[in-house]
């Protein structure tokens, strides 16, 4: 992951040259810190020990190149067998080069901390003795086009993506007697859209749009394969100043299948990382099937270039269904953005698709506890105002899951003050077959729901004070599954002496299982040093 977002760097900054750059800054560093964990509620344990990482905040924006990293590696060294040595990556990159005024080049590639089992510890920090979270990565790449035919607009769009999730840290923490789940692995996934029409009052007095889409991921795990693909027509009849009716309905088919896990006494085989044993000589198991029409319609809103508004209800995947989104720019650095769905989708997909979605000038920041790109992501802009990866990293599933809920994010950047609320409400309903590995989850679903507050302020000429608050709920049907209730809270003060930088932070971070009097928090600090090149 390291050589990729490198490696990314390199070919954006490279692309960038022949044209005018209007903003550029990369600035590589190392740094050194040293960190107190104090474990409030069992048994008081004091552990202390010291961290050295590199990284490289990176922006260039010209009039054809838009592109941002900020990516960090950091090791630490423990000084007793209380605490593991242990290493982290956390990082994001988003990149977009329009190479001719039609044709346009974007990739980008996560890497953060994510939640392994959704029964299990919910730390919302990067720090201390942690189980139940897994180093998790995520990259795409592909081209888009979009230009004209006569009167009318065409598009098209592919995307290759990968994703991979490792082993998690000391287990999950998932209480006794409940039953294995397996570990995601990692996946590829191809995605290719195309649409044409002409907007209303061109061609016709509606609008009118065709378009299609499909979508192949192989999984490692179980041999998972998803292929799904749709055709639809839209048409969209203004009926007002900025007001407009829209409908649409089309054709699906959604195949989801994998291969049963090698069983021994009744119960799963798992090999040294945790993960289910695939049966070599299982035949391939439908987990889920659609083919069929679906249909909705709804209204669009844009009473001005500010303010943008769609809802839609139909019918889909067999029930109802109900999407929308919302954006409104408060100002050149402020904005809301909200967004409603309800997709198909596996855990490869879901990461994939939202970091496709981030904007490419995001706020970075120099949060030492928390779980920087794990959460919700704030742009700098009120056009793009961001987005919360909350309920993709609420668990690494293997499964294919039908995925509803809301998110919002509302951001605002006025000189040396930025403030960042985001938050929002996940579903995951599961698509499997009858039995993986001996536990029935097919129609099973969890739950999350999850708010974050971030601000930042510059203090005097050299100085600057952030404030990160974090709190979520995860709750699953599984059987035995308790709620859990995660929280946390730092702040931190960083001082800058030319290219050095000095920073202390306090931390305050836990959660608590419904059903369990064993409550877990713990209060941390830190000092460290940063010097930029």
């Amino acid at each position: 992951m390291t050589r990729l977002v490198l490696a990314a760097t390199v070919a954006v900054v490279c692309a960038a040259v022949p044209a005018q750059a209007q903003r550029t800054r990369v600035t590589p560093y190392i740094e050194a810190s040293q960190v107190l964990v104090s474990d409030l509620t069992n048994g008081g344990d004091l552990l202390t020990y010291s961290t050295i990482g590199a990284g490289i905040d990176a922006q260039v924006t010209t009039r054809r190149v838009e592109v941002q990293v900020s990516y960090q590696y950091e090791h630490r060294f423990s000084y007793d067998k209380d605490l593991a040595d242990d290493s982290m990556h956390s990082g994001l990159a988003q990149a977009r080069v329009r190479i001719t005024p039609d044709l346009t080049f974007e990739a980008g590639a996560i890497a953060a901390r994510g939640r392994s089992d959704i029964r299990g510890d919910a730390f919302a920090t990067s720090q201390g003795n942690l189980r139940n979270s897994s180093q998790i990565y995520s990259a795409y790449a592909g081209p888009s086009i979009a230009t004209r035919v006569g009167p009318m607009f065409a598009n098209a769009a592919y995307r290759f993506g990968y994703t991979k999730v490792e082993v998690p840290n000391g287990g999950t923490g998932v209480p006794a007697g409940q039953p294995p789940l397996d570990r995601y692995d990692d996946s590829k996934v191809h995605v290719a859209t195309a649409s044409i029409g002409a907007k209303s009052g061109t061609v016709l007095p509606i609008g009118v749009t065709a378009s299609g889409s499909y979508t192949r991921e192989d999984a490692s795990q179980l041999d998972q394969r998803f292929e799904g693909k749709y055709a639809r027509g839209d048409v969209v009849l203004p009926v007002g100043r900025g007001i407009a009716l829209t409908a649409g309905v089309g054709y699906e088919k959604i195949e989801v299948s994998q291969r049963d896990a090698l069983m021994s006494g009744g119960a799963p085989v798992i090999d040294g990382n945790g993960r289910f044993v695939t049966d070599p000589s299982s035949p391939r198991r439908l987990a889920y099937q659609f083919d069929g029409a679906f249909w909705d319609g709804g209204v669009i809103w844009r009473p001005s270039s500010r303010t943008f508004l769609e809802a839609r209800a139909g019918r889909r995947y067999g029930s109802m269904s109900y999407t929308g989104s919302a954006t409104y720019k408060i100002g050149p650095g402020s904005g809301v953005q909200i967004g409603v769905y309800d997709s198909v989708e596996t855990f490869g997909q879901e990461l994939n698709g939202s970091v496709s979605r981030l904007p490419t000038s995001f706020v970075s920041t120099t949060d030492p506890f928390g779980n920087q790109f794990g959460g919700c992501i704030y742009g700098t802009t009120g056009a793009a105002a961001g987005g919360c990866l909350n309920q993709v990293f609420a668990s690494s599933v293997t499964s294919a899951y039908r995925a509803r809920g809301v998110t919002g994010v509302a951001v605002l950047n006025r000189g040396g003050t930025r403030i960042g609320v985001g938050g929002g409400y996940g579903r995951r309903t599961f698509l499997a077959p009858q039995s993986v590995g001996g536990v029935s989850i097919d129609g099973t679903s969890d739950e999350s729901v999850y708010a974050q507050l971030f601000a930042s302020s510059d203090v005097g000429r050299n100085g600057s004070i952030s404030t990160s608050v974090y709190g979520s709920y995860y709750t699953s049907d599984l059987a035995g599954a308790q709620g859990i209730l995660g929280y946390g809270a730092n702040t931190a003060y960083t001082h800058m002496f030319g290219p050095l930088g000095a920073t202390a932070s306090l931390g305050l971070f836990g959660f608590d299982r419904e059903g369990d009097a064993n409550a877990s928090a713990q209060a941390q600090a830190l000092v460290g040093l940063r010097y930029g090149f």
